[in-house]
Parts: C-alpha cells; sequence; structure tokens
C-alpha cells in the first residue's frame, strides 16, 4: 500500500507556534462520520501461462507487481493424507529433513545459496500438500528452481540428523499437549473423521519416538514425483530462462505414483465430549461440523454465511458472547477446506462458570439466522468486508500462489478467483439463512469442551448426550 509522505509540524514550526496549535487543536478536531466505504473492486488475476512437462509435472506462470521479485513454489499433492494410523507426522518429519542436505549441498550450503538469491528456502507440510520453495530477486528465480528440484529429488537423508529432528518433534508434541486448543481440537477432528487420516491430529511420544530413516526414505519414495507435483512461479522473471530452468531441472523426474484418493467419511451428530482439565478457570469450546466442499456451488454462500455468524470481529456471535455477556475474548468460527471436503467450527475460550450459557447464545444465534435472514444493510457490510480482505489478502506473490494452488487441489474453475467478488456480492439475504438452514444444522453439531468437569457437566447436559 502507497503512503503519502507527511511533514510534520515539529520540522517546520518553533516551538512557541507548536505550542499555540496545540491548545488550539479541540477547534479542528471534531468528530466526523467516516466516509461511506465504497464497493471492492474485482480481483483479476493476470492471465496465467500453464502447461505441463511429459511425466506429468504441471506449471504455471504468472507475471505480476512491479517489484523485481519472483515466488517459486512446488507444491506436491503429499501430506497426512498419505499417513498411515501408525505414521502420524511422518509427512512432516519428510519435510523437516528435505532442507537437511541432498547428495550435493549441506544443510548449511543450502541455505547460504537460497540467501545469496535474497531469500531462503522453506517447506510446509499440510493435509493434502507439501509446498517447497521461496520468495528471491528476479535474476535468480533460475536458480531457485535448481535449489528446489536438488532438495526434493536428491534429499540425503543424513542419519545423524535423526534424532534432532525427532526431538525437534517432540517438544512441539510436548507444548501443544499442555494447551487446552490443541487439545480439544484434537477430538474434534477424531470425532468428526474416525478412522481417517484428517482426524489424526498428533502422534503418542513413542509413535514418533519410533520412526526409523528407512521409513523415512520409502514414505519420500512412494509419496514424491512428478505425476503430484506443481510449480507455481509469481512475479517478475524471465519466462524462457525459467522454462529452459524447469525443464532442465525436473524434466527427467520420475512421474510416481498418482495422487492418493482417499475421500473422507465425516461424522455429525449432536454430542458433547469433555476433556477434564481440573481447575481451569477457562472452557475451551469447539461446536461444528462437516459441511460442504469447495467445488459445491453454495461454497461461497457458506463463506458469507460463516463471516456474518462468526467469521470477522463484529460478527454475531462475536458480538453477543464477546461484546454484549463478556463471556470471552476473541471467539472466531471458520470453514476448513481439506481436498474436497471441509468442516465448519465456532472456537471460543469462555469463563468456567459460563461455559453453558455461552453455548446458549452460540446456538441461539444459529438458530436466529436460520430463522430470519438478514438485513439487507448488515449483509451488504459483509460482502464489502468479504470481498475487499480477499483481494487484499491476495495482492501478493505468495497470496496468489496459495489461490492457484487452492483452486487446483479443488479442481475449480479456473474463472474461480476472477470471479469471487461478483460471487459474493451477488448472495442474498434469503441465500444466507437458505445456508444456515442446510448447511449448519443444530442436529449435527458435534461439541468438544476442554475445561473443569465438576465445574461444567450440569452446565453443558441440556446440549446434548455427555460423553
Amino acid at each position: 500500500m502507497m503512503r503519502k509522505k507527511l511533514h510534520t509540524l515539529a520540522a517546520l514550526a518553533p516551538l512557541a507556534t507548536l505550542a499555540a496549535l496545540s491548545v488550539a487543536t479541540p477547534v479542528f478536531a471534531q468528530k466526523q462520520a467516516p466516509p461511506e466505504a465504497g464497493p471492492a473492486k474485482d480481483f483479476q488475476v493476470p492471465t496465467p501461462r500453464k502447461f505441463s512437462l511429459d511425466n506429468g509435472l504441471g506449471v504455471t506462470f504468472v507475471t505480476y507487481g512491479s517489484v523485481p521479485k519472483a515466488t517459486v513454489r512446488l507444491a506436491v499433492r503429499s501430506g497426512h493424507i498419505d499417513e498411515a494410523a501408525n505414521q502420524v507426522w511422518l509427512s512432516d518429519l519428510v519435510g523437516d529433513y528435505l532442507t537437511q542436505g541432498t547428495a550435493t549441498k549441506s544443510a548449511t550450503e543450502i541455505a547460504e545459496a537460497a540467501a545469496r538469491m535474497g531469500g531462503s528456502i522453506d517447506v510446509a507440510v499440510g493435509a493434502d500438500r507439501t509446498d517447497i520453495g521461496g520468495d528471491v530477486l528476479s535474476e535468480f528465480a533460475p536458480d531457485m528452481v535448481r535449489l528446489v528440484a536438488d532438495v526434493v529429488r536428491n534429499p540425503k537423508f543424513p542419519e545423524s540428523e535423526l534424532a534432532r529432528l525427532k526431538g525437534d518433534r517432540a517438544r512441539q508434541l510436548a507444548i501443544a499437549r499442555t494447551q487446552p486448543r490443541p487439545v480439544a481440537q484434537e477430538k474434534f477432528l477424531a470425532v468428526l473423521y474416525p478412522d481417517h487420516p484428517y482426524g489424526r491430529l498428533f502422534p503418542t511420544p513413542d509413535m514418533l519416538q519410533g520412526y526409523t530413516l528407512a521409513q523415512v526414505r520409502a514414505f519420500h519414495e512412494a509419496n514424491y514425483g512428478a505425476a503430484r507435483a506443481h510449480i507455481y512461479v509469481v512475479g517478475h522473471f524471465d519466462e524462457k530462462a525459467m522454462e529452459a530452468a524447469i525443464r532442465a531441472a525436473f524434466g527427467d523426474w520420475k512421474k510416481g505414483a498418482a495422487p492418493t484418493v482417499n475421500p473422507p467419511k465425516p461424522t455429525g451428530e449432536r454430542a458433547v465430549y469433555l476433556i477434564d482439565r481440573p481447575g481451569a478457570v477457562q472452557s475451551t469450546v469447539i461446536l461444528g461440523m462437516p459441511v460442504i466442499d469447495p467445488s459445491n456451488p453454495d461454497w461461497i454462500p457458506l463463506q458469507v454465511t460463516n463471516t456474518l455468524l462468526g467469521g470477522f470481529f463484529s460478527s454475531r456471535i462475536t458480538a453477543n458472547i464477546r461484546e454484549a455477556k463478556g463471556y470471552t475474548y476473541s471467539p472466531a468460527s471458520a470453514v476448513t477446506p481439506r481436498n474436497h471436503d471441509a468442516y465448519w467450527a465456532e472456537i471460543a475460550d469462555v469463563t468456567t462458570a459460563v461455559t453453558g450459557p455461552s453455548l446458549k447464545e452460540i446456538f441461539y444465534e444459529m438458530d436466529r439466522l436460520q430463522g430470519e435472514a438478514p438485513p439487507e444493510k448488515e449483509l451488504a457490510g459483509i460482502k464489502n468486508y468479504m470481498a475487499g480482505t480477499f483481494v487484499l489478502q491476495n495482492s501478493s506473490r505468495p497470496g496468489i500462489i496459495g489461490q492457484l494452488a487452492f483452486v487446483d487441489l479443488q479442481g475449480l474453475p479456473d474463472d474461480y478467483l476472477n470471479r469471487f467478488v461478483a460471487n459474493v456480492n451477488a448472495v442474498t439475504p434469503a441465500k444466507v439463512q437458505e445456508t444456515a438452514k442446510k448447511d449448519l444444522p443444530d442436529d449435527k453439531a458435534t461439541i468438544v469442551i476442554a475445561g473443569d468437569r465438576k465445574v461444567i457437566e450440569e452446565q453443558v447436559k441440556p446440549y446434548g448426550t455427555i460423553k
């Protein structure tokens, strides 16, 4: 965002003048109503150039921005979805290992090579995808392609690093286990996605410590290949040089297996799962259910409905249990997508004594939206917020890549991003009410609460069978 330079009075006026001005300031400080926000502009991604290599590797180029930098990211369709029940976080361990050395470079040399390009190389492992890449000066973009290829295709997996990497993960696990929100999230996902990778959030300590180098190598060999990969380059770069670098670095990469297809069968039932935390002064509440996936035509209306209900600071649930009641400080709801799957959840850390009343108000707001369409003015503000936020969040090289990768993963139309703002603005109050009824039914709400059981159990009994 461009900012105009402002010359301060302190730099231009003597102290006596400043004192006089400070006395007069109230005359000019009359409060005025802020101007009405204008409609958000459409988001337009510059037309991408797409092609594929013979081995199946997808390539997308987008020329964007005026800064001489480019973001290079390889998205590999491998992650937690490929883990067996006794392999939780094995994909994360493989991701940790990728930058620890290749056949020709040490971990230090990898980091130094990326630094010389004006950036770093990062690895992020998720439910369905692992991303490898970085942001570099334009002139070094082909070099980053070659570095990413080396890291992904030729990892050395040094035995000397295994204990350290497992130790790092063990510390992360131990910390997470002490915090109520991750513990509640673990239970919530396990209930929604029984016997599926999406339902497994944490390994046991013994499982994590038991992983061997052979397992790491085998996971990489089975799940990394061109047929699962797509490279995105966004920014300022020489397309001919980039294409040549990609073909040279990835052209002879093994095709490998196709992406894993393992659709979940999520469950949703009205029940309350209590995780006892004796003496806790707060209860962590997660209330949610499976919902439609991003390929559904009602996906965007669901986003609008969520935002109005609990998805931003002035949403209904927030206004109720934070502003009006003072039960919690920062409640929020969100729709979390995976590959052709999603769930909705409201999360709030509430004072222990008002755990039951908090549930009452959350359900009240859900029922109110199902029973009565929102006013046009309220919905207009929600839509303007969503459209503006979407444009801002995606007005960057990494933001555009994130959206392009989302579209590709979900198999969405090519014009999904360019039509997003228009589709948000097309959602009507009646559509929001219909969506709340159809996609957020009370009887499918799974409730997980981490808190002091002896204090909260009687409070929450009216909201579902205690389990």
